[in-house]
């Protein structure tokens, strides 16, 4: 179904709200608006995205009308050091809003995974923009298949649950546990996001886990996150090691 875009300006009158019927990355046009001055909390969004952008360079696929793609633009008083925590925060506000919206409980997997019984329906990327954060975040709504090389990684809020769903209502509500969670991690730290995301996530902790790190793999059982946010890795030899970036996924 077409995107109500009046009725989400409705819910949300003070917000600027830039929507595409095709763009190639909403993070690349929120950027821009970033860099011209825009103000905290624009949203770009798209029925359709021709170069989603996911972490490492890899694409997104967005299938058009079928999933909620949007940035949104971030100016808050974070402390230098806080960029891990965001993309923390953001994940919660990511499965909170999915369960107002739908009811259905999301796990998250460190640092920027939405999943679904085992399987990827949303995601987060962050990337900095002078003193913004834009806040990629791509949601699986409605799609009721994937192609071939995705079918066994990626569900749908429609595939997990045997119904279609509002992205509207989706995005109304992802705005508000954005601005929520940005607000908690502005004013308090660093500290209730990551205790937040340490009870949310099943990866966190005693998760038997392989971290692609790009040049190699490393195995290991996560031991929670350290005070940036980050993963640490407790190998099978008893030593331990930070995980800055990588891709986790459990043993097989």
């Amino acid at each position: 179904m077409p995107f109500d875009l009046e009725w989400v300006r409705s819910q949300l009158p003070d917000r600027r709200i830039d929507w595409h019927p095709s763009i190639n990355s909403t993070m690349t046009d929120a950027s821009r608006l970033a860099s011209s001055g825009c103000a905290s909390g624009t949203v770009v969004g798209a029925e359709e995205q021709t170069a989603g952008q996911g972490r490492y360079g890899r694409i997104w696929h967005s299938e058009a009308g079928a999933g909620l793609y949007v940035s949104i633009v971030l100016r808050y008083a974070f402390t230098s050091n806080a960029m891990p925590a965001v993309t923390l925060a953001l994940g919660l506000a990511v499965i909170e809003a999915i369960l107002k919206a739908t009811d259905l409980p999301c796990d998250l997997r460190w640092p920027n995974d939405v999943l679904i019984q085992s399987k990827k329906c949303g995601g987060i990327l962050t990337q900095l923009e002078g003193s913004a954060i834009i806040a990629g975040i791509g949601i699986n709504v409605n799609q009721a298949s994937f192609p071939p090389e995705l079918r066994n990684l990626a569900t749908s809020l429609r595939m997990a649950s045997g119904q279609a769903h509002s992205r509207e209502r989706l995005l109304v509500e992802l705005v508000a546990s954005v601005d929520s969670f940005c607000t908690l991690l502005e004013r308090e730290g660093r500290a209730p996001i990551l205790s937040m995301f340490s009870l949310a996530s099943s990866f966190v902790h005693g998760r038997r886990v392989d971290v692609d790190l790009g040049e190699s793999i490393v195995r290991g059982t996560t031991a929670g996150l350290n005070e940036s946010g980050f993963l640490v890795l407790r190998g099978d030899d008893g030593s331990e090691r930070v995980i800055i970036a990588g891709g986790v996924r459990p043993c097989s």
